[in-house]
């Protein structure tokens, strides 16, 4: 099982998963984070750290999320692994629960 990163990360991308990731499964985008699911462990630290609880079990991603699962998977081969905590956007906390961000994902 791995963990999967949804919709509510994108414009928050908070990065305090990140810090706690013992295999370093992050892999950041422009305005997202998502998990390699190869080499996600199930360790579940990522989950209760994350401000925005954008971080699910892939058998807990809520119905209308489940395309994520392929979302991570698919940029976690392309984007770049995270190992430190950035700053995130200035404007994340504005970005934290709003509804359709979907379209707002940057590849």
């Amino acid at each position: 099982m791995t963990f999967v990163v949804t919709e509510n990360c994108i414009k928050c991308k908070y990065m305090d998963c990140v810090e706690v990731c013992p295999v370093d499964c992050f892999h950041e985008g422009p305005n997202f984070l998502v998990i390699d699911p190869d080499e996600c462990i199930d360790c579940t630290l990522c989950e209760p750290e994350c401000p925005a609880e954008a971080i699910f079990s892939e058998d807990e991603v809520p119905a209308d999320q489940k395309d994520f699962l392929k979302i991570n998977a698919d940029l976690a081969k392309s984007w770049p692994v995270i190992t430190e905590k950035k700053p995130g956007p200035a404007d994340g906390k504005e970005w934290d629960g709003r509804p359709g961000k979907r379209e707002l994902l940057e590849r």
